[in-house]
């Protein structure tokens, strides 16, 4: 069995510790700074629990000898701390940041760890949504746009936000707050978050969606000069947006992360009764007309493993699960920087985790 590292053993990370270790195939340790955190994660007795500071002491190599992998399920302020230790060891390594600045150093890490793969970004958006929109995208003659919309939303919307936490707190306030990557008129730009307002319907409900951070991965740097428009925005329930634009920009929480962090997990309750929208639409010559496609699909939470999860929690470590076993399988690349355009859409799909958006549409 291949030894894996999972970092970080909150909603995702133990899911992504429960979903590998279920399976037989891999042996998991599962590593986090906070002891409650460890003990009260969700997976099976088979999962060694280890108890580690990665801000204080250099307690990674020891953690990473003899493993095939290490898959950070981290806040993404250690992501570059964690590189690394895997360039260094020689391990292969797997993320699921949506921070930018972050994944530019694990790109740079990759060259110094040639006879290993890296491959950042491996959730749901960035990652997944990468892998559909190039599948779609490589089947036209030339494409005019890309827009990819995702949306990770509570069933029954109670409060003025339309919103509840269903993941990682400091992700969400990051996305909302950093500028995000598109290409405009034919131009890559940075765009401001929370701009780019728009109005969706998808089977009869009303949504809206705006920039956000992170979602595109790579995409910009692979479809530069290719096409008019790429751009990716965050679905909500209406109104969602003037809220945040308030408290971000107009109450300036943008400078105190900490405080809004405070108000958002006091105030906003955790569900598991919650739904993954994801809409990625491609549009642009194919047989000398102008044509789209557009790829839907509606994903709840449902209990795997005898352990109720998440529709977050699910697409999330579905997905970076998934990319570890191709990757595994010698079925991407094995050495250096892997790109999420370098997954076949039918190999994610075909794989068992990747099964987990499969049988899902809206």
């Amino acid at each position: 069995m291949r030894k894996i590292l999972v970092i970080g053993a909150g909603n995702i990370g133990s899911t992504i510790a429960d979903f590998l270790a279920s399976t037989g195939d891999y042996t998991v340790t599962l590593t986090d700074r906070d002891q409650h955190t460890l003990n009260t994660a969700n997976v099976p007795d088979s999962v060694r629990r280890v108890t580690a500071d990665l801000e204080s002491g250099d307690v990674l190599p020891d953690l990473l000898q003899g493993c095939f992998a290490v898959l950070s399920a981290a806040p993404f302020h250690l992501t570059t701390r964690i590189a690394s230790a895997a360039a260094a060891a020689g391990v292969n390594y797997l993320d699921l940041t949506e921070d930018v600045a972050s994944t530019k150093i694990v790109r740079e890490l990759s060259a110094k760890a040639p006879s290993v793969a890296f491959i950042p970004q491996c959730g749901l958006a960035p990652g997944f949504v990468s892998i559909v929109a190039h599948d779609i995208a490589r089947r036209f003659d030339s494409v005019d746009t890309i827009q990819l919309r995702v949306g990770a939303l509570p069933e029954y919307s109670t409060n003025a936000l339309g919103y509840n936490l269903t993941w990682s707190t400091d992700g969400v306030i990051n996305e909302y707050i950093e500028p995000c990557e598109a290409i405009v008129s034919g131009k890559r730009r940075l765009v401001p978050a929370l701009d780019g307002l728009e109005s969706l319907t998808i089977d009869g409900v009303k949504y809206e969606a705006f920039n956000t951070s992170g979602g595109l991965g790579s995409l910009c740097d692979t479809y530069d000069g290719r096409v008019r428009e790429l751009n990716y925005r965050t679905i909500r329930y209406p109104g969602h947006a003037a809220i945040m634009k308030v408290l971000l920009n107009d109450l300036r929480l943008s400078e105190r992360r900490d405080v809004i962090k405070s108000i958002f997990e006091h105030a906003l309750p955790v569900t598991m009764q919650d739904v993954i929208i994801i809409l990625v639409t491609v549009s642009g010559q194919r047989d000398g007309r102008l044509t789209q496609e557009t790829f839907v699909r509606a994903i709840h939470g449902t209990t795997v493993n005898g352990r109720a999860r998440t529709g977050i929690q699910i697409t999330t470590a579905g997905a970076i699960c998934a990319v570890l076993d191709l990757l595994a399988e010698g079925r991407i690349p094995v050495s250096g920087l892997v790109l999420q355009e370098d997954i076949a859409l039918s190999q994610f799909l075909e794989n068992r985790f990747g099964q987990f958006y499969q049988n899902h549409k809206h």
